[in-house]
């Protein structure tokens, strides 16, 4: 059959379309969300196929969506075979998983080379995302998992004798501590090459935010290019197939804010590892709205992230710290990138929390340095913060990278009051959340929330607490509903 370019966006899914009466599609008993396999030339994918009535395709035609026919990367009216996929057996591994039963590594290993390749559809994926988070994997399941994933995609090598990385756990509004801990890093000389998310279950990713300063869709090479210059670099991960089994898992972890203990090991060490760092500080926060409630379960995660890294060849610290409320006062993209810029310039109205949460967090990263003994960190890390260096740093890596200007801050938003004088007394770092990806956060840059007031601060009845800024109108309905819905996220008493 000849292949056709199908301009529909399906997000990273392998979508095929073939019309109902073509011969093919008779003849082979295709039918809507069969897999059929594309292949020619030593090319192949698979891809969930959808059957169309209308003129999509022609009868000796195959279509491919968007994401699929770039993944091919061959021209229209190329001639390719289309036929039945061979079984995925490894399906019956996630049943196994379903059932409550172990898996070994090599049936890890299976999985992970059939989600790189494509060879599941959205509801096996699903099931194996289920499957890890309703049956908990134990140590050895993780390090299995892990190994597999961080084995299937690119491995880079930045030719140094230490790398060090910093990353959170998320579950935190704002929080973006890392904009300003690889300047500061890098500032000393440590290595230290950033590959960032992009919104999972967050209102924004690290990536997110720093490319409304700066280009992060970076290849290798050029990522090399600014390491080699400036010691640091913050790009998007997505670009560069390091474990690419996990974006192909986030896409059905994000819809449904899954983010199971297992699979969030495996998904941050294996991501780790492929980005060849030798040494990473992971931040965990705790608290009752926080991703982490407990210090009992904190404890438990410090104790897999150190084992499952210390066994898969990284030397893991993880620090417990305090996730009672967001950090910063901005929520999204651009809020957070103001929050983050006024912290690197001194700024007198730089965000308190996030600038010495930075500090410390720089400062541990500088103690997997020989050179600096324990406790002597952050004093480093503060001297270079306010001295400038982390800025004029932070500067030359946007330039780097390709500087960007952000835009001002949408005209669009509303204010939420207090209904009564009094102190703030808790903010809810859940419906924060969501009150921003309502507003749009995860696809708007300019969207999302800024907190005027934080714990502890005093209010009179009728003062705004937060406001919440969108790109439509629309989107500030949805925001403001949910609010209306559910109450207030900020507590006052």
């Amino acid at each position: 059959m000849k292949l056709r370019r199908v301009p529909i966006d399906t997000y990273r899914e392998n979508v095929a379309f073939m019309r109902r009466d073509c011969p093919l599609c008779r003849s082979q008993g295709f039918r809507a969300l069969s897999k059929v396999r594309v292949s020619v030339g030593g090319r192949e994918l698979t891809a969930v196929l959808n059957i169309s009535d209308l003129p999509l395709v022609g009868h000796d035609e195959i279509g491919l969506c968007l994401y699929a026919f770039d993944k091919l990367g061959l021209p229209e009216g190329t001639e390719v075979e289309v036929s039945h996929p061979r079984p995925t057996y490894s399906v019956q591994h996630i049943k196994d998983k379903l059932a409550g039963r172990r898996l070994t590594p090599a049936q890890f290993d299976e999985i992970v080379a059939d989600i790189v390749h494509d060879r599941y559809s959205k509801v096996e994926l699903t099931s194996f995302v289920i499957a890890c988070a309703s049956n908990r994997l134990d140590t050895d399941e993780i390090i299995a998992l892990t190994r597999s994933m961080a084995r299937h995609g690119r491995s880079l090598d930045w030719r140094a004798p230490m790398v060090v990385d910093k990353h959170c756990i998320g579950g935190l509004p704002g929080n973006r501590t890392t904009m300003i801990v690889v300047p500061i890093v890098a500032t000393y000389g440590l290595c230290i090459p950033k590959t960032s998310s992009r919104a999972i279950t967050s209102p924004a990713g690290t990536a997110d935010t720093m490319e409304v300063l700066a280009d992060v869709n970076l290849s290798f090479e050029d990522m090399r290019r600014v390491v080699e210059g400036e010691h640091g670099v913050i790009a998007w991960g997505g670009a560069l197939d390091l474990s690419p089994a996990d974006d192909v898992i986030i896409q059905v972890e994000r819809p449904l804010s899954i983010d199971s203990e297992g699979q969030m090991i495996a998904s941050i060490l294996s991501k780790k590892k492929a980005a060849g760092a030798t040494h990473v500080l992971l931040d965990v926060p705790v608290g009752p709205t926080a991703k982490v409630k407990t210090r009992k379960y904190a404890e438990r995660l410090k104790v897999l992230f150190e084992a499952v890294g210390s066994t898969v060849g990284l030397v893991v610290k993880v620090v417990l710290t305090d996730g009672s409320q967001p950090v910063g006062n901005g929520i999204g993209p651009l809020l957070e990138a103001e929050d983050v810029l006024r912290v690197l310039e001194n700024a007198p109205d730089a965000p308190r929390d996030l600038k010495e949460k930075a500090i410390f967090l720089a400062g541990r990263v500088l103690e997997f340095s020989p050179e600096i003994g324990a406790g002597q960190g952050e004093r480093i890390a503060r001297e270079i913060l306010e001295s400038g260096g982390a800025l004029e740093r932070f500067n030359r890596i946007r330039r780097a990278q390709g500087w960007r200007e952000p835009p001002a801050r949408s005209p669009v938003f509303a204010d939420i009051r207090s209904e009564r004088s009094g102190m703030v007394r808790a903010i809810n770092n859940e419906l924060i959340a969501q009150t921003a990806k309502l507003a749009g956060s995860q696809a708007a840059p300019r969207a999302g929330v800024l907190l005027l007031r934080k714990i502890g601060d005093r209010v009179a009845g009728g003062e705004p607490l937060f406001r919440i800024y969108a790109e439509h109108e629309a989107e500030l309905g949805f925001a403001t509903a949910f609010i209306a819905d559910v109450g207030n996220p900020v507590t006052v008493g």
